[in-house]
């Protein structure tokens, strides 16, 4: 059986404000040296999709310049391979991806040119590890058309922000609400579904050429669902969509210091890839502190560090203090200066002697290249 891997990688995420200016949700930063689309792409490639194609949109830069070939997820190959797939102009149209669904019928040259025959959906600012391979002999096992990926929701998430689907004793979902002002049960879909292909293609010529919708979900599953056999595949394992937002994002990087949730996303199961960049290990000098950290390779960290996620090539320096918060790429923490609560995104500088202080429930966000 061959699959064809598609990811959503086009949405900006605007409620991760000034975090995704300049970069896809699916492109942010995590754990100081992988983007959240590594996380997908590894996935795939540990469940033997060796075809995918990165449906992207909005300011594609970072994402494309982190991708390149695919080599680092094995995906630089004569046959299948890595395709990012973008939004064009021809003489007949030029429009934008107007939806999920708009953006995979926008590119359908792409699902009839492959050699698969069924289909993989993702998206590609979800954190989690897994073999797709589950999910595929679930699906045979039990005859489904589409099946669902879901997980039961502790008190830690809030049901009424995703989409919540009812299933049966057999696990086949018969009832579906998005984002629910008041949810019926905790079963939240992760947006993560398995099809075979030729049904996808003509599900999607029956909806989006009528212009009845542009959702993929919304306009193109949910009005199927009592016509075909769908069930729902339960996850149990650490799941997150930094997409939810700027405090999502913070617990997200924070929930990797907890030593069981990095065993299970980085050693209990699939090898996450990511691209390797040529810089020395992270260095600590004589005056550093640094307690349940995150440090990425091309660090010197001079002054104390504590509960911090640190990415490439940051330097914080001596007498500078930084506690509960994540620094991205190349950024800059003076002498003496102090920064509690915060995210600095890549670039930023804090002058000597600043302070920057928020609070755990009020994360304060500095943009690409601040100086403050």
């Amino acid at each position: 059986m061959k699959v064809l891997g598609l990811i959503f990688a086009g949405a900006r995420g605007e409620s991760l404000g000034l975090l995704t200016t300049k970069r896809a949700s699916a492109g942010m930063p995590v754990a100081g040296k992988y983007r959240a689309i590594d996380f997908t792409l590894s996935n795939m490639i540990a469940s033997n999709i060796t075809r995918v194609g990165v449906l992207t949109q909005y300011n594609p830069r970072s994402l494309i310049d982190h991708l390149g070939s695919g080599k680092e997820w094995d995906l630089d190959r004569k046959h299948g391979g890595l395709m990012l797939l973008q939004p064009y102009m021809d003489i007949h149209s030029s429009y934008w991806y107007r939806g999920t669904a708009d953006a995979i019928h926008q590119n359908m040259t792409f699902l009839r040119r492959s050699e698969e025959d069924y289909v993989l959906v993702t998206s590609g600012d979800h954190i989690y590890n897994f073999n797709f391979s589950e999910l595929f002999n679930y699906h045979f096992a039990k005859g489904s058309d589409i099946t669902f990926m879901y997980k039961s929701l502790d008190d830690t998430y809030k049901p009424c922000e995703y989409g919540i689907l009812q299933v049966d004793d057999e696990n086949r979902i018969y009832s579906f609400e998005e984002k629910p002002t008041h949810p019926v049960g905790n079963k939240a879909s992760l947006g993560v579904y398995f099809m075979n292909k030729y049904m996808l293609m003509d599900m999607l010529y029956n909806t989006v050429p009528q212009a009845e919708g542009y959702d993929f979900l919304l306009d193109v599953l949910i009005p199927n669902m009592q016509r075909l056999r769908y069930f729902g595949y339960e996850f149990t394992g650490y799941w997150r969509n930094i997409k939810k937002g700027i405090q999502e994002y913070y617990d997200v990087n924070m929930s990797l210091l907890d030593r069981k949730v990095r065993q299970e996303l980085f050693y209990d199961g699939v090898t996450i890839h990511t691209k390797i960049k040529d810089l020395p290990p992270p260095k600590c000098t004589g005056t550093a502190f640094v307690k349940n950290s995150i440090v990425a390779d091309g660090c010197v960290i001079s002054g104390r560090v504590l509960n911090s996620v640190i990415s490439r090539g940051v330097k914080v320096k001596a007498g500078a203090l930084v506690e509960n918060s994540i620094l991205l790429q190349d950024t800059i923490v003076e002498e003496g200066s102090t920064v509690k609560f915060s995210i600095l995104d890549k670039e930023c500088l804090v002058r000597s002697e600043r302070r920057i202080i928020g609070r755990k429930e009020d994360i304060l966000v500095f943009e690409k290249g601040s100086v403050i």
